[in-house]
């Protein structure tokens, strides 16, 4: 597969910049468009909540811009609020980003984009959430994330919730249709469906993909192509990471898990159904496994942090799967 460079990168290429460029989301954008009709001084925190890929860091971004203008990046900080290790790092960006600055009547106050806000942990939101109260005067906070019931009730009732609604299939296909058309790329209806369904919605994975097998397709994909891009997203991927567990190869079934995540864009919480899934079907399931796939799926649900957590299962899945 050809490198692609960060420059050329469909998504951010193609990133909405204005609230009329922006996919679906209608409630949301009508609801941002009224509190730039009213005192900016009394905007409140926005909390954005919904599936990946629908849109609200852009929004975040969209909304900035109407806000700031051209000198938006100057009064925007972007940060991870998710390791929950980096909650004083985030005190200390936010105090600094925050303890130069005057509002005015024109800018009341700068912008704090705080994303995957719902990995973080109840005792690390806790914390946060006196963040936002500490620099409210200086600062407003945008949280983003995908699960709302993760986001503990003090930081809900301190901010205005926008629900995202993952975006209809007519629209993602239109979309990477309009991009196709604009790329010079000859594209299927059936590898744009194809492309739709391997990421399920998810309009950033979607326009990921199309790139990807555009490239390797010399513009010209075809369902193949996607499947070949996604490491075929059929169970064979599953299968080659179980014979890696089966045959004690740590450093191989990593190496198969996370290469096959990264192609797809899956997250974690599937994979482990997925797996679930294909030893279920092998007859492989033993107790042993089930209740590893278990833990590691409820610690996912909790937030904690997707790489570690996956990489210790499949260190514990090698020492009861190991065959001889």
């Amino acid at each position: 597969m050809s490198s692609i460079t960060i420059e050329t990168l469909w998504v951010e290429k193609y990133r909405p910049k204005t609230f009329d460029e922006i996919v679906d989301q209608e409630g949301v954008v009508e609801g941002l468009k009224n509190i730039l009709k009213g005192d900016l001084k009394e905007m409140p925190h926005l909390l954005f909540a919904g599936p990946p890929g629908t849109g609200k860091t852009t929004l975040a971004l969209v909304l900035a811009r109407e806000i700031y203008g051209d000198e938006w990046r100057n009064y925007v900080l972007e940060l991870n609020a998710s390791d929950e290790r980096g909650i004083n790092v985030v005190r200390e960006r936010v105090k600094v980003f925050s303890q130069y600055f005057t509002p005015t009547e024109e800018t009341p106050f700068k912008l704090v984009i705080l994303d995957e806000a719902d990995m973080m942990t109840s005792e690390a939101q806790t914390a946060l959430r006196r963040i936002m109260e500490i620099y409210s005067r200086t600062s407003r906070f945008i949280l983003i994330c995908n699960y709302l019931n993760r986001i503990i009730s003090p930081i809900q009732s301190r901010c205005a919730v926008y629900r995202f609604k993952r975006i209809p299939k007519e629209l993602v296909i239109n979309h990477l249709a309009k991009i196709c058309k604009n790329e010079g790329v000859s594209c299927s209806q059936e590898v744009l469906e194809k492309v739709y369904e391997v990421t399920s919605g998810d309009l950033r994975r979607a326009i990921n993909l199309l790139q990807s097998v555009s490239s390797v397709s010399g513009g010209k994909p075809t369902p193949e192509d996607v499947d070949r891009v996604v490491g075929e997203f059929t169970p064979d991927a599953i299968e080659r990471l179980i014979d890696s567990l089966e045959n004690g190869d740590f450093n191989d079934a990593v190496s198969n898990l996370f290469d096959y995540k990264t192609a797809t864009g899956i997250d974690g919480q599937e994979i482990i159904k997925m797996l679930l899934n294909a030893l279920f079907t092998r007859n492989n399931l033993t107790p042993e496994v089930a209740e590893i796939l278990a833990k590691y799926e409820y610690r996912l649900s909790e937030g904690a942090y997707e790489e570690i957590q996956l990489t210790a299962m499949l260190a514990e899945l090698i020492k009861v799967m190991r065959k001889g």
